[in-house]
């Protein structure tokens, strides 16, 4: 607790602060720190729960060095202010003290696909508003990536369970193990009376290298991995191929479930990576180590072959040894539903196209997050989801004012 205060009380309050314009959901963290300071904690995690209803989780996972800590003003000289202690202090004592309740109906409702960071705030955000909400889900939890594809050291689950609870509390109705698309598909839900329908489904599918050995019993997809590492006997020694965030979180939950030498293989320099800087020094105190300048050829049951791609000494074949290869170049989303849908246009990559307000080219459907940006963070899904609620409220308003005529 005293780290935080220390840290709080650093804050220079600035008139404009750059802090607020770092951070993809402009939360407002110069006020929320003056109000933390004068004793009005719960004033200060009210507003920052209004402006975002994942802030709790957002202050745990978000890239604070590249939004709200990388733009504050103390970083050019000292160390910047902590924003994610303490707006997750704050954010924690908020949510333990408010009262969630039902609020009164206003006669519309609404579907949501999937229950990740995207899905999750519109739900909170509509509910609130008096929508009708049914939440579909693929798995037998909510929270899409958030529970699937965080680690555990990263991100304690019990979070999840306390607002699944306060999502039930609001009213909205959470339907489990159900896949969209294909049993039930978006015209269901239109002609079951839902006036507008959400797709925040994510991105699931991992990309393939489509090199020869892909298919082993001992080379695994990162995202398959994070969902249930316990389910898998990697061995003593692994080797990751990327350099993602995703690679980073896999490399350390590697170690963290009894492989000893785990190897980030990456086929560019550090400049390159595009973990998080902060990500790649927790992976490299954690003990996982980096191979440069290697790009993989073929995965066999001893490991992997590949070629050097440095100018000093480029196109030389070479061999590392492996128990586990864990393969993590991106992901790219299911298909299900856009192929079961007429009318709703994806790009070349599979990402469901949608204008700046994620409106998809279906009348009454929308989309954000990762299914329309690819695999971004948090932050970044739950300021795109702030968008589409409004765009839902006006479509919906629209819909209204027909029905009337």
């Amino acid at each position: 607790m005293q780290h935080i205060i220390n840290s709080a009380q650093t804050c220079l309050d600035c008139k404009k602060p750059k802090c607020q314009k770092g951070c993809p959901v402009s939360t407002p963290i110069a006020e929320m720190i003056r109000l933390f300071l004068n004793g009005d904690i719960k004033i200060a995690g009210e507003k920052v729960f209004n402006n975002n209803p994942l802030s709790i989780i957002c202050s745990l996972v978000c890239p604070h060095e590249k939004h709200c800590e990388g733009h504050c003003v103390l970083n050019k000289k000292y160390t910047p202010v902590n924003v994610g202690a303490i707006e997750n202090y704050i954010s924690t004592y908020y949510m333990n003290y408010k009262e969630f309740e039902k609020p009164q109906l206003n006669g519309h409702s609404v579907a949501i696909i999937g229950t990740g960071p995207a899905g999750i705030s519109l739900a909170m955000i509509l509910a609130l508003k008096g929508y009708e909400i049914t939440m579909y889900e693929g798995n037998d939890q909510i929270g899409g990536v958030l529970r699937y594809g965080i680690p555990d050291f990263r991100l304690d689950k019990s979070i999840l369970d306390e607002l699944l609870e306060n999502l039930k509390k609001v009213g909205v109705k959470i339907r489990p193990n159900t896949m969209i698309g294909k049993n039930i598909t978006i015209d269901d839900l239109f002609r079951d009376g839902y006036k507008a329908v959400f797709i925040g489904t994510g991105v699931w599918t991992p990309k393939k290298l489509g090199l020869k050995g892909e298919s082993l019993g001992n080379v695994h997809f990162a995202i398959d991995y994070l969902k249930s590492p316990n389910s898998y006997n990697l061995g003593k020694k692994v080797v990751v191929i990327g350099a993602g965030n995703v690679a980073m979180d896999v490399a350390r939950t590697a170690i963290r479930n009894g492989s000893t030498e785990v190897s980030i293989m990456y086929r560019k320099g550090f400049e390159q990576i595009s973990a998080e800087k902060v990500e790649i020094e927790y992976a490299k105190i954690d003990g996982v180590k980096f191979n440069l300048y290697k790009s993989p050829l073929e995965f066999t049951p001893k490991g992997v072959k590949y070629i050097t791609t440095n100018e000093d000494n480029p196109n030389i074949e070479g061999f590392e040894e492996a128990d586990s290869i864990l393969i993590s170049i991106s992901q790219q989303p299911r298909d299900l539903i856009v192929s079961n849908t007429k009318g709703i246009n994806v790009g070349e990559d599979g990402l469901v196209v949608t204008n700046e307000n994620g409106e998809t080219t279906r009348e009454g459907v929308f989309a954000s997050g990762d299914v329309v940006t690819g695999a971004r963070t948090v932050v970044e899904a739950v300021a795109l989801s702030k968008r589409v609620a409004v765009a839902i409220e006006e479509y919906i308003a629209t819909l209204k004012e027909q029905e009337a005529c």
